[in-house]
């Protein structure tokens, strides 16, 4: 059953869209920033929301990160170039292994062998420049006690110059407020066979501040479209819809609950709202959101299937953190299922009404007129007698619904309904439940017919046990034309019995067969309007053979021919388990 989500939940989710909207809108310049030197390219407008597979498809975020690795490599081939240096490897420190490894783009290194390139960082030069934050520069590393031998022949490097990479944060004012050594920047092999100096060396240091704030502003970027990419991810399976709107009025969210409630098949987003939502009601929200008001809440309805929908639809203005409007939200909670829950309830109440008062009219009638008599010789004491059964029968009538009502909190309140298990004659049983309802109905005819031979006795609740028959029969004899039979099947199915209650009457939808054991339902049609009943009995039917039982029950129906409740439950019921299962 949906309800409509605390206002607290809405409004986080608000929240978090602003968060990641503006989040999005500060690193997408910062994401691609250029080395010193390097022309910069224009920053582009925030892009809308979208969800993960848009922006896997070619779209802004993943150009900018493949523009960023584009300047990387291009930075490296300039250090080499500059350095006159046969490689130039980056190594990244992995705090989970506490290695230092080769990582992408190189110069003059081919895929499998920057592969193999790793170290702890406690090793080699490679360990000492990450480790004391100073660079080394070493002239024949086949000698040098500093160097990885292994190393060195794997890349077959000669001589170098290893230098740390640094992250610097910076204060408004430009101010170094942390630095963190991210890994090493190696180049190696000085061409036409000289040794790199120390000029080479700063060269080295400065250029190692650009590759850092390179990697620190793609990985950084990364990460946020990561975290967006959870966050669309989150959107899509939230069972309540919801749209954004940009404020140029094109849809750049919306989920798969928002999709089918408006029976979209295709991609809206990038479409504006008007060509997509056909709701006239929806549509003035909108606009209204469009023009940057926030329009108060209302409920929406939809058909959806030839069924009715309600959606409790709420509306507010995304802002960035400079209060720029980045775009409308909207959020829809399906309440179809509270809204029939209510219209029930209310239904319920004048039928439990006309229940009580039906059996209470008689009460009284019948006792007014023996009170009248009194000292009277107007009525026989066959009358009389018939007048207490009638008052005797009606008083049995409002103490079953007294306690069906009563149960039934006790069940919505997590209450046990405290059975008591013993020996039950269920042949007995059955037979009696069959006697009292042809008595107390005189129009129908009940009998119970026996398919196989049914055990003496079997163990259970005897009172409720006697319930569920005696609400089953009410149901089926109060469904059935005058002078129908009612027919209780009685049978063994291997260790349970297997009952069935059969009568000829007009028959259940197959769409409400599933829902005829919840509380306070009814099939609403022309045929069984004038059918007074509270939606209770079969509800608390399910609760006894279910929860007290440990059985299962199910509803069978031909519309124009009758209904069969079957429920089944064990012969030889367990009674630890039972009582473990109702306290």
């Amino acid at each position: 059953m949906s309800s409509v989500p605390p206002q607290g939940n809405n409004d986080d989710l608000l929240q978090k869209i602003a968060d990641l909207q503006s989040q999005l809108q500060n690193l997408q310049q910062s994401a691609t920033a250029q080395p010193s030197g390097e022309k910069a390219t224009p920053p582009a407008e925030a892009p809308a929301v979208v969800p993960a597979p848009q922006a896997a498809e070619g779209g802004l975020e993943v150009s900018r990160i493949q523009d960023g690795d584009a300047t990387l490599r291009r930075l490296v081939q300039r250090i080499a170039m500059i350095l006159q240096a046969e490689k130039i490897v980056i190594m990244f420190h992995e705090r989970e292994t506490g290695e230092l490894i080769g990582i992408p783009p190189t110069y003059g290194l081919d895929e499998h062998t920057l592969s193999l390139f790793k170290v702890r960082a406690t090793q080699g030069i490679s360990g000492q420049a990450f480790r004391e934050g100073v660079p080394c520069l070493y002239h024949n590393a086949i000698t040098d006690p500093r160097t990885r031998k292994d190393m060195v022949q794997l890349l077959k490097v000669q001589n170098g110059i290893t230098v740390p990479l640094v992250i610097e944060k910076r204060d408004e004012e430009n101010r170094v407020t942390d630095r963190t050594t991210i890994g090493v920047l190696h180049a190696f092999n000085k061409k036409h066979g000289e040794d790199f100096n120390d000029e080479d060396v700063r060269l080295l240091e400065r250029m190692a501040k650009n590759v850092g704030a390179i990697i620190a502003n793609l990985q950084l970027y990364k990460e946020v479209l990561q975290e967006r990419e959870q966050l669309m991810q989150t959107f899509e399976s939230l069972t309540s819809g919801l749209m954004l709107v940009s404020p140029h009025g094109k849809i750049s969210q919306m989920n798969l609950v928002a999709r089918t409630m408006f029976r979209i098949d295709d991609n809206p987003l990038t479409k504006d709202y008007q060509d997509v939502i056909k709701a006239e009601a929806l549509l003035a929200f909108l606009d209204a959101g469009a023009k940057g008001e926030e329009p108060p809440a209302f409920e929406l309805h939809m058909d959806y299937h030839g069924m009715e929908r309600f959606y409790s639809t709420q509306g507010a203005l995304v802002r960035g953190d400079d209060g720029r409007i980045l775009g409308f939200v909207v959020i829809f909670n399906d309440v179809t299922e509270q809204k029939n829950i209510d219209r029930m309830k209310s239904n319920f109440v004048a039928m439990a009404s006309h229940e009580l008062r039906t059996p209470l009219t008689a009460i009284k009638g019948f006792s007014q007129t023996l009170l009248d008599a009194v000292g009277m010789d107007v009525y026989g004491e066959d009358d009389q007698r018939e007048f207490l059964g009638i008052i005797t029968s009606e008083c049995d009538r409002l103490r079953r619904l007294i306690d069906d009502l009563l149960n039934t909190a006790r069940i919505e309140a997590g209450e046990s309904l405290k059975p008591s298990y013993e020996r039950i004659q269920i042949k007995e049983l059955v037979e009696k439940v069959a006697l009292v309802q042809n008595q107390a109905s005189g129009k129908h005819h009940v009998y119970a017919v026996h398919h196989n031979e049914l055990p003496e006795t079997c163990i259970g609740d005897q009172d409720k046990m006697d319930q569920i028959f005696t609400n089953l029969l009410n149901n089926a004899i109060k469904y059935s034309p005058e002078g129908g039979d009612v027919t209780i099947h009685c049978k063994t199915d291997g260790d349970y019995l297997l009952f069935g209650i059969q009568d000829q009457g007009i028959g259940i939808p197959k769409d409400h067969l599933g829902k005829v054991f919840e509380r306070f339902h009814r099939v609403n049609n022309e045929d069984n309007r004038k059918i007074y009943g509270t939606g209770l009995g079969l509800f608390l039917v399910k609760h006894l053979v279910e929860q007290v039982h440990l059985g299962t029950i199910w509803a069978e129906s031909d519309l124009g021919k009758g209904s069969t409740f079957w429920f089944r439950i064990p012969k030889e019921l367990d009674i630890e388990k039972a009582q473990a299962e109702n306290d």
